[in-house]
């Protein structure tokens, strides 16, 4: 008989979590104002409200942890992670953060001005909220086949050419400091972009005079995905994959969190000096010196380690496809889910899921709240309320999609917790005619307001 497939690593620690009652649930999310990011960690069950600095590190990475040189300036540690980064992604420049957000405020602050317009494909929140936070405007150029889920395209992070171009030729060029290719595309899905389409934006960028930077969270799924689905690239290793991805850009921002495999950190990466000395005069003043920004010299020995790690096949094969695993599941059950699966998170299509609830009623919102009381489980809305209000007008932004990630932390939750996550669903997919109405926000931020916004039952 053949032999099933066994995940490449054993549990060394585990940790207890808790079980609750509906009857709970339903105080406690009240008690939260409807909002599942308002709820304490005691209170989920199976947590899934992110896949950011939630993972399970190596023994390997833990022993860095021991050995990590606390050094404010030129740590062995910082020299450790810089020549990690250089040797994966061949970027010559680099400056550690403390995470993500921190590396685009440190990149945007030295290159977005008020203004500007800012193309991509389907920019998250948080590059989002940078951008309109300095009165610049962010464009989706993100292929048409991104936002039907039911649609099979193996690159639906892909940027549309025609779009990207008509951006540069309606705008100046020195109203667009650069374009910002996500890789996976985690607004879209968790979609993956192509070495074709990354090499012909890069040509178009190059043509127009204009940067390409990477948001770069999420690149060694992405490159599983080219190594699976695109022509030439079977018999690639991951790390070759990586470097070729990156040659074609002027430089990236990381959460370590996600690929880096890490529970803090991240970084810039460039290679044009004079953006290099740009961002390091904000990087002291945001993050501190340039050789920890933010992060432990211990957490900067970890993010090494883990980088390394995640650009190795075994350890992507087992966490790509124990997303597919759920979202198999959930395709039998009939659940609408964005297919084909992303490589960190199934994503559910609540406009095809509850259609009966309005959607100036947050229906992606009201689904994630269902789980949780349902489940115990936490997820988060990609939709109308992360889409924010228009900066102008003050009104709400309907994005083409109404999504519910459910984004799975690496090397956390085995497959029987996924099986419990389908079953859920399944039942609240059973009795979805019942659902008749959702949400109304009563007080929330100005920018990014799904973080904290507050939210009453209508």
């Amino acid at each position: 008989m053949e032999l099933p497939y066994a995940e490449p690593y054993k549990i060394k620690m585990v940790e207890s979590i808790n079980r609750s009652t509906k009857e709970q649930r339903l105080k406690w999310i009240k008690k939260a104002h409807y909002n599942l990011f308002n709820l304490s960690s005691d209170k989920v069950f199976i947590d899934l409200l992110t896949d950011s600095g939630t993972g399970a590190m190596s023994d390997k990475q833990w022993a860095e942890m021991m050995i990590g040189d606390e050094s404010y300036a030129g740590s062995s540690s910082f020299l450790k992670l810089k020549n990690t980064v250089k040797k994966i992604t061949g970027f010559k420049y680099f400056l550690p953060t403390h995470q993500g957000r921190a590396a685009e405020n440190v990149l945007f602050s030295a290159l977005v001005k008020e203004g500007d317009v800012v193309p991509g494909n389907s920019h998250f929140d948080t590059t989002k909220g940078h951008i309109e936070f300095r009165k610049a405007t962010a464009i989706d150029c993100t292929i048409d086949e991104a936002f039907d889920t039911s649609a099979i395209h193996p690159f639906k992070g892909n940027i549309d050419l025609n779009k990207l171009e008509n951006v540069f030729k309606k705008y100046p060029m020195e109203k667009i400091p650069f374009v910002i290719l996500t890789i996976t595309c985690n607004s879209a899905g968790g979609q993956p972009v192509s070495v074709k389409n990354t090499k012909e934006v890069s040509e178009l960028c190059k043509k127009y005079g204009i940067p390409l930077y990477f948001d770069a969270a999420r690149f060694s799924e992405n490159a599983y995905f080219i190594k699976k689905r695109e022509d030439g690239y079977a018999d690639k290793t991951i790390k070759e994959i990586v470097k070729e991805v990156f040659s074609y850009g002027d430089g990236m921002t990381m959460s370590a969190k996600k690929d880096g495999l890490v529970n803090m950190g991240g970084f810039v990466a460039l290679n044009n000096k004079e953006v290099f000395k740009q961002a390091t005069v904000f990087n002291i003043m945001f993050e501190g010196f340039i050789t920890y920004g933010g992060m432990n010299g211990r957490d900067m020995g970890a993010l090494a380690v883990g980088l390394n790690e995640s650009t190795e096949y075994n350890y992507l094969e087992s966490r790509v496809e124990q997303v597919a695993y759920l979202g198999k599941r959930l395709v039998e059950y009939g659940v609408p889910v964005q297919q084909p699966f992303g490589g960190h998170a199934i994503y559910i299509d609540a406009n095809k899921f509850v259609p009966t609830i309005p959607r100036d009623e947050y229906r992606g919102q009201a689904l994630a709240v269902e789980l949780y009381i349902i489940g115990g489980m936490r997820g988060v809305e990609i939709g109308t309320v992360l889409a924010d209000r228009d900066p102008v007008t003050r009104k709400n932004r309907f994005p083409e999609l109404e999504l519910v990630r459910l984004a799975i932390p690496r090397r956390t939750y085995t497959n029987n917790h996924m099986a419990y996550v389908a079953a859920t669903l399944k039942n609240i997919y059973d009795s979805r005619d019942e659902a008749k109405s959702g949400y109304v926000i009563v007080d929330e931020a100005p920018i990014m307001r799904h973080f904290t916004a507050k939210f009453s039952k209508i």
